[in-house]
């Protein structure tokens, strides 16, 4: 169980974005005791929210997807950087917390977050030698960093032999692709590393991890292809280095995972090898979902699972940002309080989903599908409408999003609503 005390107590006040102006300080646990509505105008817009249900029942579904599968889960930490929501997804049964820094590192094991992946190199003196102290300081903390290459070991090792040490760090060997991002090349570079990780003086090789994220292009055909290829180049991989007996550990750990292409991942990469293998997936984005790109590939993850998952619910877009109409310049047009600083536009641009309209409707009602947002500025969104739509200045407008990492990232604090959009807390972010 995480340590959540000091953000309960935490003091926010109306300069906190997305609070009320002028609103007097008290601690963030009271923000649900206020008796706020967002649809009732006790907020400003444009203001970040997230559902709890549709929460809940995202927890809910990946708990069971990874039952079903078998495999373990350490949910990407960078999509929403709030120990609030870490401890909701240990709690529903996750295996650890995936981070890309150490500053995210650094987070994690402050709330009491022990077991950590670092899906990325561990690089440069300062965290290097904060990987080694939190290590120290906190015996029960597991810790992988990715090795793609000798001259990074090399480095790793130098500051590490000036560090004060009792345990031996430990590395996860990363596979690339030609083309891609990090990771070696080639299975005889990986090979070669993979030797020489396990006779270094201060790090340990306890698995091997890759990243087919960015290549997955909604292609179920391709994608099962060249995902399940990664998988098996990752597997012959773990059979080499366990036949030299290079692993050390009681486990062998092989990870891999993107929000894209789960399902592949769990179908293809599990293995035997002479030690227990823990399969751990690294998938973030499923906890508040999207409406946009990972909501497109769901249809092809659950098209691929069967029909027990075909049948079934699937994730649901948890995250919303609403805004009001600020302005109607043009027939056709109306702007939007929202933009680049307040909702993610680097894979789709929001999407309309809601009108309301305070005095006439009781709930929000569904927006038409003529309603695009065709632009953002800093702080706007064009709202492209039918010249004769039903849309008037101060009516709000709900979107939902493409990509929730980058929409975390531009709130101090998001809040959390019922379905009818009563304020029911507020979750931390710490970027």
């Amino acid at each position: 169980m995480l340590n959540l005390e000091s953000i309960a107590n935490e003091t926010v006040d109306g300069l906190t974005k997305g609070l009320p102006p002028g609103m007097a300080p008290l601690p963030l646990a009271a923000i649900g005791l206020q008796d706020w509505n967002l649809l009732r105008g006790d907020l400003p817009f444009p203001s970040a929210v997230i559902r709890d249900s549709a929460l809940a029942h995202n927890h809910a579904w990946m708990r069971d997807f990874t039952n079903a599968t078998g495999v373990l889960l350490a949910p990407h930490g960078k999509t929403t950087m709030a120990p609030q929501i870490f401890a909701q997804q240990l709690a529903a049964g996750a295996w650890g917390i995936t981070v890309a820094t150490v500053q995210q590192l650094q987070v994690c094991v402050r709330f009491g977050v022990r077991r950590v992946l670092m899906a990325n190199q561990l690089l440069g003196s300062s965290a290097a030698g904060e990987v080694v102290r939190l290590r120290e300081t906190y015996p029960d903390l597991e810790f992988h960093f990715l090795v793609d290459s000798k001259a990074q070991l090399r480095l790793v090792e130098a500051e590490a032999q000036q560090q004060t040490m009792t345990r031996r760090l430990t590395a996860l060997l990363e596979l690339g692709i030609p083309g891609g991002r990090t990771g070696c090349r080639t299975a005889a570079e990986a090979l070669a590393l993979a030797r020489a990780i396990a006779a270094s003086s201060v790090v340990d090789l306890a698995g091997i991890e890759c990243y087919e994220g960015l290549q997955v292009t909604g292609d179920s055909a391709r994608d099962a292809e060249f995902v399940g290829g990664l998988m098996h180049a990752v597997k012959d991989l773990a059979l080499a280095c366990d036949r030299e007996k290079l692993f050390a550990g009681p486990t062998i750990v092989l990870s891999a995972g993107g929000s894209a292409a789960f399902d592949i991942v769990a179908r293809e990469l599990p293995i035997r090898l002479s030690l227990p293998v823990q399969t751990i997936l690294r998938s973030g984005c499923y906890v508040t979902h999207d409406s946009g790109f990972y909501n497109r590939m769901l249809e092809r993850v659950k098209a691929r699972s069967g029909s027990v998952w075909q049948s079934r619910p699937g994730l649901q877009p948890a995250l919303e940002v609403w805004a009001q109409v600020q302005s109607r310049p043009e027939p056709g047009l109306a702007l939007l309080t929202m933009g680049k600083r307040d909702a993610s536009f680097d894979l789709d641009l929001p999407i309309v989903n809601w009108h309301f309209r305070g005095g006439r409707n009781t709930t929000p009602q569904p927006a038409p599908a003529a309603w695009k947002i065709s632009a953002m500025n800093d702080q706007h969104a064009y709202l492209r409408i039918p010249e004769d739509a039903d849309l008037e200045i101060g009516d709000l407008v709900g979107c939902g999003i493409s990509h929730p990492c980058t929409t975390f990232d531009k709130w101090r604090l998001l809040l959390t609503v019922a379905d009818d959009y009563r304020i029911t807390g507020a979750i931390r972010t710490f970027f």
